[in-house]
Order: C-alpha cells, then sequence, then structure tokens
C-alpha cells in the first residue's frame, strides 16, 4: 500500500529545467540564526531578504506535498494554513527601527520553520 508521500530527488520546472529539493537543513539553520536576538545591522539588513527567499522557495514545495494529500486530511489542512500565514508574512515591511526589524526576522524565520517543518511531514526530502 503507497501512502503518496514518495518524492524524487528532483523535480522538473514549468520550463524544463531541473529543480533540487530545497535543503531544508541550510533553511533551518538561516531560520535559526534569524531567531537570535543578538544579531548585527548587518544581519538585519540581509536576513530579510534569505528568509523571504526560502519561504518563496517552500510555498510551493509545501503546496505540492499537501495537493497529494486526501481533501479531508488534517497534515493537508494544516499545510495550506501554513503556506497562508507564510504569504501574508511575505507582506511585511522591513520596519524602521532595529527592534521593529528584529521582530519581522523573527516572524519571518519562524515561518520558514513551520513550512519546514510541513514540508518534513508530507513527505518531502529531508536533507
Amino acid at each position: 500500500m503507497t501512502t503518496g508521500r514518495t518524492r524524487s530527488a528532483t523535480a522538473t520546472t514549468e520550463a524544463g529545467e531541473e529543480q533540487r529539493p530545497p535543503d531544508i537543513a541550510a533553511i533551518r539553520a538561516s531560520a535559526g540564526r534569524a531567531l537570535t536576538t543578538e544579531l548585527s545591522q548587518e544581519e538585519l539588513d540581509m536576513l530579510p531578504r534569505t528568509l523571504r527567499g526560502h519561504i518563496q522557495r517552500l510555498i510551493p514545495e509545501v503546496a505540492a506535498a499537501a495537493a497529494r494529500e486526501p481533501e479531508d486530511s488534517v497534515p493537508r489542512a494544516c499545510a495550506r494554513a501554513c503556506t497562508g500565514e507564510a504569504h501574508r508574512k511575505l507582506r511585511l515591511g522591513d520596519g524602521d527601527t532595529p527592534l521593529i526589524r528584529l521582530s519581522v526576522v523573527h516572524k519571518l524565520a519562524r515561518s520558514v520553520n513551520a513550512l519546514c517543518d510541513h514540508f518534513e511531514n508530507l513527505g518531502g526530502a529531508a536533507s
């Protein structure tokens, strides 16, 4: 009996290019660094872009994995809620003060971690 949760090592994009699964360990490392409270100004400038890139990379991966689940599955519903929330997080501004910038970085990092969790829980390739 198959669960529909298997995944090949690579996927093909609409343009026919081969795309590797996300490197979850590296993505989690970025998010982990972002969740510290002692970030330099340079990191506060760089991390939002990096984390938004991770979110943009993970949303379609998680959505595709969720789509393979049965319509009434709880993991599917949770993953879809997570991708919706991640889309909303992408609209956050960077913030005008260091404290707000740190808050935005933390929100983006938590969203990245949640997407990684759903990716792995839905049978995505773990790194």
